[in-house]
């Protein structure tokens, strides 16, 4: 290699040396980089004037809906079922009638056992005249007499056995224990009543209760009364309710299950998976939305208004929520923070506030 060719490249890299040692901070240079690479465009924005706030963390579970009052009903007698009156999902009032059995074989019950009650009666007028009472005038019969003979005449199993057999006949028709919704319905007409399973649930949907769990630093924090919101994963309406139980045990995933009661029940089904919302003010916080969060090397930054450009300005968030970020370092309150159109925004980029 000649000479001068050799002292040529040895200046070129002397100088890259000299650039590279003077190089600005980290921040600054991606700020100045990012700045350099954008068009030169004016954004149109929305910007908030930054205040200490009421801050209300999020706490988000997924549960499911369970009815906190529920009955399943059974038929008392194995009989022909002779109608049903109730289908799934059916609404139904207190003291309606659900299903009903076929009364012959009862009525026929009713009649045999009404004759030897009548029987018994007769048998107990004999057993007090031997022993010396007038059966016209019982009042006058000692009480222990009295039980010894209504026992031998028999009117006494008698009596047991005609008052079973009425109250068979009156629980031959189901009703409901009150205000809600059928379900599980299977057996129909003509088919045999079973005794050992339930002919049907009777659902209490203003007594509908979510259970969920929560992170065991959220539960330990948690306490009977707070509000929690319920949200179907259908996107049906939303639910609020109080927090009824807290149970003091934390699970092998380090969960501590919690109930809470729902205001209305309507529109919710047993067993329906929905999601739990529980807002708890924590005080006052700076927090911005979360529109106006970006990240940049990794990094969130905020952009904050100067004149006509937007100024870039690294931030330490705290807390969130569903629509809220807490900053807890990089921005103070009474600076004009920019809310909208930030994913494009560079240092000192042009900005325009658009008209509220």
């Amino acid at each position: 290699m000649k000479p001068l060719k050799f002292l040529a490249i040895l200046s070129l890299l002397l100088a890259a040396g000299a650039s590279s040692c003077g190089s600005k901070p980290a921040d600054d240079a991606d700020k100045e980089s990012v700045t350099a690479d954008a068009p030169d465009l004016v954004t149109e924005v929305d910007t908030l004037h930054l205040v200490p706030g009421m801050f209300a963390a999020n706490i988000i579970s997924n549960g499911h809906v369970k009815a906190a009052q529920w009955a399943d009903i059974y038929f008392r007698n194995a009989e022909i079922i002779s109608d049903v009156m109730v289908r799934n999902g059916q609404r139904v009032r207190k003291g309606q009638p659900l299903a009903r059995l076929d009364l012959f074989k009862l009525n026929s019950e009713k009649e045999k056992n009404a004759a030897a009650l009548e029987q018994a009666r007769l048998e107990l007028q004999d057993v007090l005249i031997g022993q010396g009472y007038d059966p016209s005038n019982t009042s006058a019969v000692p009480e222990d007499v009295m039980r010894l003979a209504r026992v031998r005449s028999g009117l006494l199993q008698a009596e047991a056995t005609y008052n079973a057999t009425i109250k068979d006949i009156e629980q031959s028709t189901l009703t409901s224990p009150y205000d809600g919704v059928v379900a599980n319905v299977k057996a129909t007409p003509h088919s045999m009543a079973s005794m050992s399973e339930p002919f049907c649930r009777v659902i209490d949907t203003n007594s509908m209760e979510v259970e969920f769990s929560v992170l065991e630093s959220e539960g330990t924090t948690l306490s009977n009364g707070e509000q929690v919101t319920v949200t179907p994963f259908t996107q049906g309406a939303s639910h609020t309710g109080r927090i009824t139980e807290i149970n003091p045990l934390i699970d092998e995933n380090g969960h501590i299950q919690v109930k809470a009661r729902l205001a209305d029940g309507k529109g919710l089904i047993d067993g329906m998976n929905v999601r739990v919302n529980i807002n708890r003010p924590v005080g006052e916080r700076l927090m911005v939305p979360k529109s106006a969060v970006v990240l940049r090397s990794g990094r969130p930054v905020v952009f904050t208004l100067d004149g006509k450009k937007a100024i870039w300005n690294y931030v330490t968030t705290g807390m969130e929520n569903l629509d809220s970020y807490e900053i807890t370092d990089g921005l103070s309150g009474g600076e004009t923070v920019i809310v909208s159109g930030c994913e494009n925004l560079a240092h000192e980029a042009p900005v325009n506030v658009k008209s509220k």
